[in-house]
């Protein structure tokens, strides 16, 4: 029977993990030195190792000739894990046993010793998934398990373990592996296979298993049922990356604010039976590459995507302003948020067309911003000598100034025209000699001059109205009849039987401090504008927790993690603080 490539080249010892070098190498060291855990806990987003790790160590602990802390995969021990015939390794899936009469079960087990192999190891996938009651349940066992137990936990979701869970387990945190380690598996595996890959085609199956190597090993597989020589063309039949011009065309006449078009496509596509949910997620997808284009010097090593796409991407993403851009996504979130309470679904799509043709229809803060953008666009074409016409709303055309003539233009000679330089004039100068004939009004006879400049001792007072004399006092007034006070005054302070409560100083305001960070985030980094508004944070030692975030943030949060970490940095006075989303 056919084995699927992710099964058939699951890694077997810690140095055929991809990806993963501080955790293969930590786990190594403690099988060689003998320092194992009663509890492991491995944590990561999917196809990243966790499952294969937990079965290595397994076998590590517990085989007869281990190799330099890897397991020898020869001895009956090891051998038998693989195929499941050593009962003191149990793999349980939490998602499907997560009841407490599960765990009750499973702890009466742990009290026997194991049969065969050195350490009975129980390995519990998806441990998110277990209730409350059952978490309480495994609490005693994991915290003090007998001698020759271990647990290893995996899970996808760790927010939702139980801090309890949390502090009694060694935690290993697995990350996205890296597209150069992905493909070199996939040429190794096709080098066994004895198949061909080329590199744009191992880049490309890469991108779109984000991370995760047991995708791409699936997608691998699909792409060898369609040929043996593997290239991005068939990468892209077998991974379903059709042409998606109408997102382009989309996309262009949102920039040209022609709502007639857009609306036009949409009505193309329901009748094709594309579903309005899926585009409008498919459009935020698609403006979200444009953000990172934009905002990212080498965008190719984020985005999926043939080369072509990337080109054309670039090309169009000259076109938007970031503002606009998130304009746009935020339309969109809301436009999916409404689709999914509504019944009309074409209503809520076309309308949130409408607004993004239409930004001055709209009176949220990303639209006001997109407005400015576009405003402060046409300034700079001005500035550069560009006119801008605005023939039709949301059009415009720019044009550069006629240069000046050089060429003195010949113009049409005019009928009955005189020629002046034939024209005589009589000589009458004689008679503006004598100045003395015309009525010149004479000079003013008495101009007053001063030899000095004027001395004014007292303001003229005498001038519009009659001088007021104020009253002169030749001694200081006497007042004779002071007020007498007949009483003494009290000699003592009111006294009070008890002493005032002092007043405990409140602690440090959270809330005020997570305000303080989005004025200050806002104001250094534009991008983040609207987004922050409505969250809540939360510090715990030296990391920022942001809850309560809407659908954008989390797109835009790689590119603007730094600067958020600076302000709240700045905010706090804690050099150390990170920010993370919850």
């Amino acid at each position: 029977m056919y084995r699927v490539l992710y099964r058939k080249w699951r890694p077997q010892t810690f140095i055929d993990v991809a990806g993963q070098p501080h955790i293969t190498d930590t786990l190594m060291n403690e099988v060689r030195e003998n320092r194992l855990a009663h509890a492991y806990l491995f944590t990561g987003s999917r196809g990243t190792g966790k499952t294969s790790c937990a079965k290595i160590l397994s076998k590590a602990i517990n085989c007869l000739n281990p190799k330099d802390g890897n397991p020898c995969n020869e001895c009956e021990i090891c051998k038998g894990i693989d195929n499941s015939s050593v009962l003191d390794v149990v793999e349980i899936d939490a998602a499907s046993n997560r009841g407490i009469d599960d765990i009750r079960a499973l702890r009466e087990e742990s009290a026997f010793t194991p049969a065969q192999a050195k350490f009975r190891v129980y390995i519990i996938d998806e441990v998110h998934m277990l209730t409350i009651e059952a978490f309480n349940a495994l609490l005693k066992t994991l915290e003090e398990p007998p001698e020759h137990i271990v647990f290893i936990l995996a899970t996808t979701e760790v927010q939702k373990l139980p801090s309890t869970i949390l502090s009694r387990c060694q935690r290993f945190d697995f990350r996205r592996i890296s597209v150069d380690s992905i493909v070199s598996r996939l040429k190794y595996v096709a080098e066994k296979e004895h198949v061909t890959i080329d590199d744009s085609a191992a880049m490309l199956i890469a991108r779109i298993a984000d991370g995760g190597m047991r995708d791409a090993l699936s997608i691998f597989d699909r792409c060898l049922s369609i040929s043996e020589n593997v290239d991005t063309a068939v990468v892209s039949d077998a991974a379903g990356i059709m042409s998606k011009d109408y997102l382009f065309t989309l996309s262009y006449a949102f920039k040209e604010k022609d709502t007639s078009k857009a609306l036009h496509i949409i009505d193309e596509l329901h009748n094709s039976s594309c579903d309005t949910e899926r585009l409008c997620t498919e459009l935020t997808n698609h403006f979200r590459s444009l953000l990172i284009i934009k905002s990212v010097k080498k965008p190719e090593d984020i985005l999926i995507g043939t080369n072509e796409e990337l080109d054309e991407l670039k090309k169009l993403s000259e076109q938007f302003s970031i503002e606009e851009i998130l304009n746009i996504m935020n339309i969109l979130s809301s436009a999916i948020s409404a689709i999914k309470a509504t019944q009309n679904r074409r209503i809520e799509t076309e309308m949130a067309i409408i607004k993004i043709c239409s930004p001055e229809a709209s009176t949220d803060v990303s639209a006001l911003f997109a407005r400015i953008a576009e405003l402060e666009d046409k300034l700079n074409k001005l500035g550069t000598g560009q006119v801008v016409i605005n023939n039709q709303p949301g059009k415009t055309e720019s044009h550069s100034p006629a240069p000046a003539a050089t060429k003195t233009e010949k113009t049409t000679p005019v009928e009955n025209a005189v020629d002046l330089s034939t024209l005589e004039f009589e000589d009458d100068s004689a008679e503006y000699d004598d100045f003395d004939s015309y009525d010149v009004p004479p000079p003013p006879s008495e101009i007053p001059m001063f030899d000095s400049e004027p001395v004014f001792d007292e303001p003229p007072f005498d001038i519009g109205q009659e001088q007021i004399n104020s009253p002169q006092f030749d001694d200081e007034p006497v007042f004779d009849d002071a007020p007498v006070f007949d009483e003494e005054p009290v000699a003592s302070a009111p006294v009070f039987d008890e002493q005032p409560v002092v007043q405990q100083q409140p602690s440090v305001n959270i809330t005020r401090m997570w305000t303080n960070c989005i004025i200050e985030a806002e104001r250094e980094c534009p991008p983040v504008t609207g987004h922050l508004l409505g969250t809540k944070a939360e510090i715990n030692g030296n990391t920022l927790t942001v809850y309560n975030y809407n659908s954008v943030l989390p797109m835009i949060f790689p590119i603007v993690k730094d600067k958020l970490t600076q302000v709240a940095r700045k905010i706090t006075g804690n050099n150390e603080l990170s920010v993370r989303l919850g």
